[in-house]
């Protein structure tokens, strides 16, 4: 019997949601962080702040890694033939990533979800569905 597959794993294992809920607690962190008084030296402050980093960065490492098993894994050259420019937002997406993990920037956290909203409109697009973009908030 011979099996054959366009994926790294079997269909249906792929999908950019998991990326847009990463991107969406880093979006929400964000915002807590800049939403912090910078004049509270309080503990409670301190500790708030922290875990707020402490998750931003990790949903940011999430987000990253999820982006970039769709860019190597389900992509394949047939559909760079259709989205020239697919290389380049993936290679931004993770970009993106990296620098929501080193700023504190919502303009940063905002062009991630937006990134992600592309990469959710041709992955579904690949599959020949329309399958809605949402969030949370």
């Amino acid at each position: 019997m011979t099996v054959s597959a366009h994926c790294d794993g079997p269909c249906g294992v792929y999908d950019p949601a998991s990326a847009r809920i990463a991107a969406e607690a880093v979006l929400s962190m964000t915002k807590k962080i800049l939403a912090l008084d910078p004049d509270d030296r309080s503990h409670a402050t301190a500790n708030s702040l922290s875990r707020f980093i402490t998750i931003k960065e990790e949903q940011a490492q999430l987000a990253k890694t999820e982006l970039l098993i769709l860019w190597t894994d389900y992509f394949k050259p047939p559909h760079l033939e259709e989205y020239p420019d697919l290389h380049d937002m993936f290679w931004k997406a993770a970009k993106l990533c990296s620098a929501v993990k080193v700023e504190v920037s919502l303009e940063k956290a905002e062009e991630l979800m937006e990134t992600i909203n592309q990469v959710h409109t041709i992955f579904w697009a690949t599959k020949d569905r329309e399958v809605a973009y949402y969030t949370a908030t």
